[in-house]
C-alpha cells in the first residue's frame, strides 16, 4: 500500500492481537518519523478493532508517504492491507485501487 506496509505473524493461539510500529531513517528526521508513527497508531486504533484477528502479531512499517498522506487514505491503505493479509487463497483481495 502507498501509505503503510503491514507484516503479520500467526502465533497459532487465541490471544489478543499484538501490534508494533517502526519507521526507518529513510523516511526522514526524528520529527518526521515520530509524526508517521503517531499517524499509524491512530489509524490502527480506528481500523484494527474491526479487522485484526486474534492470535496475530502485526507490525506497521511507515513509508515516505505515511507522514503526509491524507488520513482517510491512510486508513483505507491499512484496511486494504489487512484484508489482503487475511484473504483466503480462493478470495480475491482488494488491492486498494479505487
Amino acid at each position: 500500500m502507498p501509505g503503510v506496509v503491514v507484516q503479520a505473524l500467526n502465533r497459532q493461539d487465541s490471544a489478543l492481537p499484538r501490534l508494533g510500529f517502526t519507521c526507518s531513517k529513510k523516511i526522514g528526521n526524528a520529527v518526521v518519523r515520530n509524526r508517521a508513527k503517531r499517524r499509524l497508531r491512530e489509524a490502527a486504533r480506528l481500523v484494527l478493532p474491526g479487522t485484526a484477528q486474534n492470535g496475530f502479531d502485526y507490525v506497521l512499517i511507515g513509508r515516505m508517504a505515511t507522514a503526509r498522506r491524507n488520513f482517510a487514505d491512510l486508513q483505507k491503505d491499512l484496511t486494504a492491507a489487512l484484508k489482503r493479509l487475511h484473504a483466503t487463497p480462493n478470495e480475491v483481495a482488494d488491492k486498494g485501487k479505487r
